[in-house]
């Protein structure tokens, strides 16, 4: 066990164990949603962070919001969201990531109403072209998420981590090796905001890019008490719902390991800002349509579904 290691594991026997925020309305209801974001470091100011925190707590929304940053590069650098690898954007160290989380927060607890509560969750994707391993990736966002949450100076955000995991942007083993090492490293808790890419909807088989069902089910938390899954339910078709209860019916019948699902993701309104094409589910549609998909099977039966989430540019 390296250095780094040992001194998460320590830092988390002082974290006690998180609970996701209660939703507002009863569960066969639809809660509402949140705002997520995908953020450009390189382009936003601590003032601008304060007033995005803000917003969200002006909703009086209890739920998670999560933050993409982009992709994990060497040197403790960020990529940009939407960028590819020879990309000549400026890359953020990963320190302004932690920055934005705690300006953000402050202005969420200075603006909230309802006494809101809200899990920040810090997120990058599972792009394996930045020059770094899983592993090496998996634990240094774990440090950075660990560090993060325990300098927060308020209770009304608790900061957690995030992961869009896609079947096409890596390999199944770089991304199974980032989860590992994040989860081996804290039990700060992890909200998978992930795709099915190419998954089935009905049966067994492939996915995406040499994923399994087991590699979708493994990165959607399987039996892992401390992952939440967010799935993106963007297609106004629903079968990105119909994939989700067929992964989770999978996982029940071939593991015995529930998913978690704490919600769904939308984009509609990052639709909105840029153009879309039969993707552009609202957050009531995204999260009817996974609740109907999970409820039609007693196995993937959710009686807790919480608050939708939208993506937005920023």
């Amino acid at each position: 066990m390296n250095t780094t290691t040992r001194r998460l594991l320590a830092a988390t026997t002082l974290t006690t164990a998180l609970t996701l925020p209660t939703p507002a309305h009863a569960t066969t209801d639809y809660p509402g949603h949140t705002t997520s974001s995908y953020v450009i470091l390189t382009d936003t100011t601590t003032t601008q962070a304060r007033e995005h925190g803000c917003a969200e707590g002006r909703t009086g929304t209890t739920g998670p919001r999560i933050l993409f940053f982009g992709t994990q590069e060497k040197d403790d650098t960020l990529r940009e969201p939407g960028r590819t690898a020879n990309s000549t954007t400026p890359r953020a160290p990963y320190t302004q990531a932690t920055q934005y989380a705690h300006h953000w927060a402050q202005g969420f607890t200075e603006c909230r109403t309802k006494q809101a509560t809200a899990h920040l969750a810090l997120g990058v994707n599972n792009k394996d072209d930045g020059g770094i391993t899983g592993t090496h990736a998996g634990q240094r966002w774990a440090h950075l998420v660990t560090n993060a949450h325990h300098t927060s100076t308020t209770d009304a955000v608790t900061i957690t981590a995030a992961l869009d995991a896609e079947p096409s942007w890596s390999t199944p083993t770089w991304a199974r090796t980032w989860l590992d090492a994040y989860t081996q490293a804290t039990d700060i808790p992890l909200y998978a905001a992930n795709s099915a890419d190419s998954c089935p909807t009905t049966t067994s088989g492939d996915c995406a890019n040499g994923w399994s069902l087991a590699d979708v089910h493994h990165m959607a938390g399987a039996g892992n008490p401390n992952i939440h899954l967010i799935p993106q339910i963007y297609r106004t078709d629903g079968i990105q719902a119909r994939q989700w209860a067929n992964i989770s019916r999978w996982g029940h019948t071939h593991t015995g390991d529930a998913l978690r699902f704490a919600g769904a993701m939308s984009q509609h309104t990052a639709c909105k800002q840029r153009s879309c094409h039969n993707t552009d589910n609202t957050p009531q549609q995204a999260w009817t349509q996974l609740k109907n998909a999970l409820d039609t099977h007693h196995s993937t039966r959710v009686h807790n579904l919480g608050p939708a989430t939208d993506m937005r540019w920023p």
